[in-house]
């Protein structure tokens, strides 16, 4: 039986050969009956041709059909010259290629992968299914296939061709990354998020927000639950109801000062060199510290790369530039550069963006007494980065790093003087940082390796205020000088465990300088602050498993004192589809900012950093603890997380109340406490979300009465809502909105609005933060269309719009003295950006 189920089974495969051979004959006889048939020519090389077994034509197909069948199927071009010649050759062919993309071990689709053919502009990003499709590749061709997380796979074109049965490729996770990426798209295409619960930005395949037309770093994170703005200014994100100064921002290990341009409306930083940006909120890693509230971690493209690339473009507001340039094998440079042209040509969105950030400034609000006195402004900003990346072979990488963050700002008021002379006087503010670092990573063998880095970071704010009615010249200094070294190892115990070690010393001095004249005062304070850090962490991941322990002992040289801060990261897996997760960290901030509303800059800047000292100025100490629950099947993704944040150490001066605390030296702390919800379902062309944060965050000042009262970041309730469709492949929309509680503002005392004190009058306020401002609602949204304009320049149109319906919020309300009745008080309202459209355009090469 056996013996007759072989030969029927070998007989079958005959046949089938036999049959096959029957329809397949040499291509040099298909063009010579061709030639016949339709009396035409084909140019070709007998080498290329002779070889070839192709299909037999139907007798009754077209000539142009088995051209047609001829390019689909063979690796040569035909070409037609004219009706009657055609030309065959092998040397500029392009084909069509496919391919599904698994991630290994677990052989799951990975959605978002970057598949580029090398050298062009022609891309794809894999399906939810980890499925691509490429049109027009060449056949000797490279495709590069590439995630973040994990390792980079080179093919060649000709091996994905077969579309009978699509290539699988196989990507693999670096090894060295225990906290791997858990969900490959979140909210929007280039947001993952990590094992550890931190959420990265991947700039390169950033899809689109709603009214954002680019990147933005700072504006795409308060996508997230937990983090927002109560006054839509990037230069203020509130995490979990801290303030802006308790968020840490690192470039590139280097320590930022700044967050903005446009006093807050733009990051300072530019996204298409910025390869990644990690947000962590707790559980934080326990080789940071300095920002009790997040860590906001960038990190520029860090590869030698054999092509030069870069991209230019420009929106309403400014221009910008980047580039790759590969100077050697193991050495490259990537520089970018951006500045406004504000200052030359005033749009649509300048105005809305000037209206919004001076609202409240010397610039809107001078003295109207002043005779024949008209003022004008010009504000600009720039900024800048390069990077030096060498690679001494495989086992060391040096880098060498340095940006700048520019904003200036000239306000010129002309006057007739006492003798009907025309004078002119021009204030000026000027706010940098600077930024220098290097670092050499050695990996000595494949379970250890070291990193070495130091970095230099400088920050001023520089004004020059000329006050026309009293006849007097302000001029303010804030300068902080961070300089920092940190050595870390990482020892690979393990496939699935790995220690970290390590030491950091920083050094912070912050200057503040007032001089006036008319009278003439002068008054300067510098601190300087040493700190040691030893920090030590374990880390595991058996994929059901994974947990983060560590521990931070700091070091404070001034005061003698040492600060412990234990780290936890923990997320177990229940099921394939339920996880529960639990995050606590202490940590510490020892440079804060005051706000000084009687002492700013030109009524624009009124935030200045400070260096505790330990007995007005308490070094910033924070406890935060969280536990959540996350569901996440087929791209639908629901996290659930409740939180605890205790901040101790705060002042006064830090949180800038209007009331009658605001001249009051006193030390407390802000309890914040709440559950963040977050609803994300993505697929191939939709993404969409809903994002409900519930918070309680109070002030507890021993010294006060009352004691505890509202935070003025205390938002109770904030929703967000988005979508994002693909249109087309190449054409994008995203709308969404988000509603949220009125800030809380502190009103005067009905019937008596004033105090006497001496020969000053102050507002009169009643309890603190006793009201809310109404709720807060805006819908933006944005239309992306990618296009190429030749075989290697693509580009990109964006379309964005902030406040669609030109909604009228109020972002703040205090009160002042009525110059005209000492008894009363006016109203002071700060309202948000109304409907504000933007635009860009860009290309790539």
């Amino acid at each position: 039986m056996n013996l007759i189920k072989s030969l029927i089974t070998v007989i079958i495969v005959l046949s089938t050969v036999v049959v096959n051979a029957q329809h397949k004959i040499p291509l040099i006889d298909l063009i010579s009956n061709l030639e016949n048939k339709y009396e035409i020519k084909f140019s070709y090389s007998v080498d290329d041709v002779n070889t070839i077994m192709v299909d037999q034509p139907d007798t009754s197909a077209k000539l142009a059909e088995i051209i047609e069948h001829l390019n689909a199927t063979t690796l040569l071009d035909f070409k037609f010259l004219t009706e009657r010649y055609i030309t065959i050759s092998s040397l500029n062919k392009t084909i069509s290629i496919c391919g599904n993309v698994l991630i290994e071990n677990s052989g799951t689709p990975l959605f978002g992968a970057s598949v580029i053919v090398n050298n062009t502009t022609n891309g794809a990003v894999s399906s939810e299914s980890g499925a691509f499709v490429l049109h027009n590749v060449p056949i000797n061709a490279s495709v590069i296939i590439s995630f973040l997380g994990f390792e980079t796979v080179r093919i060649n074109a000709i091996d994905l061709w077969d579309f009978q049965s699509c290539e699988t490729i196989i990507l693999k996770e670096k090894s060295e990354l225990l906290n791997q990426v858990l969900i490959t798209k979140f909210l929007t295409t280039g947001l993952q998020k990590r094992i550890d619960g931190s959420t990265v930005l991947n700039t390169e395949t950033f899809g689109i927000l709603p009214g954002l037309i680019e990147p933005d770093i700072l504006q795409s994170i308060q996508a997230l639950p937990g983090v927002e703005s109560v006054n839509e200014s990037i230069a203020n994100i509130n995490v979990r109801g801290g303030t802006n100064d308790q968020n840490l921002i690192l470039w590139d290990n280097i320590k930022m000062y700044h967050s903005g341009h446009f006093f807050g409306l733009i990051s300072a930083y530019n996204p298409y060199l910025t390869e990644h940006v990690v947000v962590t909120k707790n559980g934080t890693s326990s080789e940071f510290s300095d920002g009790v509230s997040s860590t906001v971690n960038m990190s520029t493209k860090d590869e030698v790369n054999s092509n030069f690339s870069g991209g230019f473009g420009a929106n309403l507001l400014h221009a910008d530039a980047f580039f790759e340039i590969p100077i050697s094998k193991s050495l490259a440079l990537h520089v970018s550069g951006r500045r406004s042209f504000t200052d030359v040509f005033s749009s649509p969105t300048y105005d809305k963006y000037f209206e919004r950030s001076f609202q409240d400034s010397e610039l809107t609000t001078n003295d109207a007494t002043i005779n024949e006195s008209s003022q004008s402004s010009d504000f600009s900003f720039y900024d800048y980065t390069a990077k030096l990346l060498f690679d001494l072979g495989d086992k060391h990488k040096f880098r060498a790093n340095v940006i700048g963050i520019n904003n200036n700002l000239d306000y010129t008021e002309t006057f007739t003087n006492t003798n009907d002379e025309t004078e002119s006087k021009t204030s000026n503010l000027i706010q940098e940082n600077l930024g220098f670092g290097g670092n050499w990573f050695a990996q000595w063998n494949t379970k250890f390796s070291t990193e070495l880095l130091g970095y230099y970071s400088k920050y001023n704010v520089d004004a020059t205020d000329f006050r026309v009615e009293t006849d007097q010249q302000l001029v303010q200094l804030n300068e902080v000088l961070e300089t920092g070294v940190k050595l870390k190892s990482n020892y690979r115990i393990s496939k699935a465990l790995n220690l970290m070690n390590g030491y950091q010393f920083t050094e912070v001095g912050i200057l503040n300088a007032t001089t006036v004249t008319n009278p003439n005062f002068n008054r300067t304070k510098k601190d300087v602050l040493l700190n040691h850090a030893f920090f030590s962490e374990l880390e595991f991941n058996n994929n059901s498993t994974y947990f983060r322990v560590g521990a931070r002992v700091n070091y404070f040289q001034k005061f003698s004192k040492l600060l412990f801060e234990p780290r936890v990261n923990l997320r177990q897996k229940l099921s394939n589809h339920f996880a529960l997760k639990l995050q606590g960290e202490f940590k510490n901030q020892s440079a804060t900012q005051i706000i000084d509303f009687q002492d700013d800059f030109l009524g624009v800047e009124n935030r200045r950093w400070i260096l505790a000292n330990e007995q007005n100025l308490p070094i910033s100490e924070s406890k935060q603890g969280s536990f959540g629950l996350e569901f996440n099947k087929n791209n639908f993704v629901i996290d659930i997380e409740g939180f605890y944040k205790n901040v101790d150490g705060i002042t006064v001066s830090n949180q800038g109340f209007y009331n009658n605390f605001q001249f009051i030296n006193a030390i407390g702390s802000y309890n914040a406490k709440g559950v963040e919800l977050l609803i994300n379902k993505t697929a191939n062309r939709y993404s969409t979300w809903i994002s409900y944060t519930y918070s309680s965050n109070n002030y507890e000042f021993a010294t006060l009465n009352p004691s505890v009262f509202p935070n003025n970041v205390d938002i109770r309730h904030s929703l967000s809502m988005a979508v994002n469709y693909n249109i087309l492949e190449n054409l994008q929309v995203s709308i969404g909105g988000i509603y949220r509680s009125g800030r809380p503002y502190t009103v005067p005392v009905e019937g008596n609005e004033t105090v006497q004190n001496g020969n000053n009058t102050f507002v009169n306020y009643d309890t603190p933060n006793s009201e809310n401002l109404d709720y807060f609602m805006r819908l933006d949204t944005s239309l992306k269309y990618n296009f190429k304009l030749n075989s290697t320049l693509r580009s990109s149109l964006r379309i964005g719009v902030f406040n669609l319906f030109n909604r009228n919020n109020s972002i703040n309300r205090y009160y002042e003295v009525n110059p005209d009745d000492n008894n009363t008080t006016i109203e002071i309202e700060n309202n948000s950006l109304g409907l504000t459209p933007n635009a860009s355009l860009r290309v790539f090469f």
